[in-house]
Parts: C-alpha cells; structure tokens; sequence
C-alpha cells in the first residue's frame, strides 16, 4: 500500500462542526443535524469550540514528550499490564495482521478506580504511573476526565441526529471501558519504505475516537472510492471519528471510515487519543434503535466481549 500518492484534505469530507451550542444545550437539534450528516458519510469531523482548555493539552503534552525522551529503563517501570494500562512500546501493536509492527511508543490509563469499586474486566484495571514525571498522574486525569465529558456530549448528538433519546448511547458509562492514550511516532525514514506505518491502515474499535493532534501532522483517511488524504491539524480543533461499534449499533448507518498515520515530517508527533467505551455490560444491537423488523448486520454482543475479541488481535502483549 503507497504512501506516496496521497491528496490535500477535502473539507467536504471532513466538517467542521462547531458543537458550542450542543455543550451548553443552547441549539442542540442544528449540531446533530450536522453530525448525522458527517457520520454518515465518512465518519470523520473536525470539532471546534470542543472546551478543553488548550493550557490543560499543553500540559499533558509537555509530560509525555518527558516520558517518551526518558531512558527505557525508566518507561519499564510503567510496562503495559494485562488490564492494558500502562507502557506499550515500539512493536507492541499491529492492525492488520499481515502488517509491519507500528511504528509507535504508546502511554495508557483509563477510568481510576475508587475505594470500594470493583475490578472486574480484562481490559479495565488499576492505571499505572511513572513516578519520576509528578505531575503526569494529575494532568493525565484532568484531560481523560474532560475529554470524557467531551465524548459523551458528542454521543448525545449522535444520538439526537437519529431522534433517539439524547442518553441512548451513554445510559451505562459509569464505569466505562474507555482508554486514554499518548502515542509517540518518532520520524519515519522513507528508507524503511512504503509498508511501514506509524499506525497501518485500521479502523478504531470501539464507539467513539477523540483524537488531539499536535502541529506535527500525519494522519490520513481513506475515502469511499479507496483513495487516501491527508487530515492536518487544524488550530483550535480536535479530531472525532465513529468507531466500529457505534457502527455496528446504528447498523452501518455510521459509518467507521480505515485510516493511517505515516510521520515523514522530520520531527516526533505526539497524539492525545480518548476512545470512549460504555461499560461492558452494555449491549451493543442495531435492534434497540431501528426494532425487530429492520435486518441487522451482526448479532448482539457487549462491549466488553467485542473489546477482547479486538485487544486479542492487535496487542502482542495478549497473545
């Protein structure tokens, strides 16, 4: 697969939705509208006036870059357990299986447990923290709790725009599956040549993807005639995209779109990724939102059982 025929970014494929009167309720009908019309045509949008302040992404920037410049020695202490939490470096994720390991160091944690809670689920565990970076357990928290908030808001969009009730998406996310993320891709060289990817040609697993770009750029999107383009960084804006279980709950009516990141750039990117799970009781079927009479195009699962059914095909860790 090339990397190197990819075309600019078509704004027509790609929105850019202004969701401030959907967070403070002011005219939410209008986003939804817009985000039903995004979602079922590539599933990619770019996201504006989205209330992460930009001091808060800064800061958990600043952390991770400390974090992945550090010895391996030091990262070690933090290696990825088998709840997925944790250190997951170079080689460690592979999308496709008849890819090249991805070129990328990731940091992972997720919702922190209270007292009291119980721990309960393969993929959702106590967060581990690299000690030597203070301030990273505390800014790391700060913007999984935002960017958190930020994806539930977005589901009650996406659910308003199929005249569901706005809570249809997020009535069990209590204790969500989700996972936050800082992924580090160091400089590619083209010598390693047009098979090697920061991340290889996927789509994301679960509902939905809130993805914080830096000024690095990198990632591409393919679009429906199977051509790919690049989707740059915008100021002041984030990256949403439905995943493959919000499409298969809407019965591929949203649609999970494959895309890449190749970082030719010259210098290391660093992205700040929320997937956004439900908890993993949820029951993921098509036929709670279109009913009995309308074919569905998978059978139900739970949350929980589609995630490790993925996580067992992408992590090495997990095999």
């Amino acid at each position: 697969m090339s990397t190197s025929i990819v075309k600019e970014l078509d704004i027509d494929k790609v929105p850019i939705i202004d969701i401030g009167s959907l967070r403070d309720n002011s005219d939410p009908t209008s986003v939804a509208t817009e985000l039903y019309s995004a979602s079922t045509g590539l599933g990619f949008i770019y996201i504006k006036n989205h209330g992460i302040p930009q001091k808060k992404i800064d800061a958990l920037r600043d952390d991770g870059l400390q974090f992945f410049r550090s010895s391996k020695e030091n990262k070690e202490l933090v290696t990825i357990s088998e709840r997925h939490r944790g250190w997951l470096g170079f080689g460690g994720a592979k999308m496709k299986d008849d890819a090249k390991p991805d070129l990328k160091e990731s940091f992972i944690w997720g919702y922190e447990y209270q007292t009291g809670e119980v721990d309960d689920h393969p993929i959702r565990g106590p967060n581990k923290w690299p000690s030597f970076i203070p301030s990273f357990k505390k800014n790391a928290l700060n913007y999984f709790d935002l960017a958190d908030s930020l994806a539930k808001t977005l589901l009650e969009g996406f659910a308003l725009g199929l005249d569901l009730k706005k809570d249809f998406f997020i009535r069990n996310a209590t204790q969500p599956l989700s996972r936050a993320s800082l992924v580090y891709y160091p400089d590619q060289p083209k010598k390693m040549g047009d098979d090697q990817f920061g991340v290889s040609a996927h789509t994301d697993f679960g509902v939905l993807t809130v993805l914080c770009q830096d000024t690095v750029g990198g990632l591409q999107i393919q679009d429906s005639s199977g051509d790919w383009f690049h989707a740059p960084p915008i100021e002041g804006t984030l990256v949403v995209n439905v995943a493959d279980l919000l499409s298969r709950w809407t019965n591929g009516l949203y649609k999970s779109t494959p895309h890449r990141v190749v970082n030719q750039s010259g210098k290391e990117r660093l992205s700040i990724v929320l997937a956004f799970d439900p908890n993993p009781e949820t029951l993921i079927n098509p036929a709670d939102i279109f009913g009995q009479n309308e074919k569905s195009l998978s059978d139900p699962i739970t949350c929980g059982d589609y995630l490790i059914w993925r996580f067992g095909k992408a992590f090495s860790y997990r095999k």
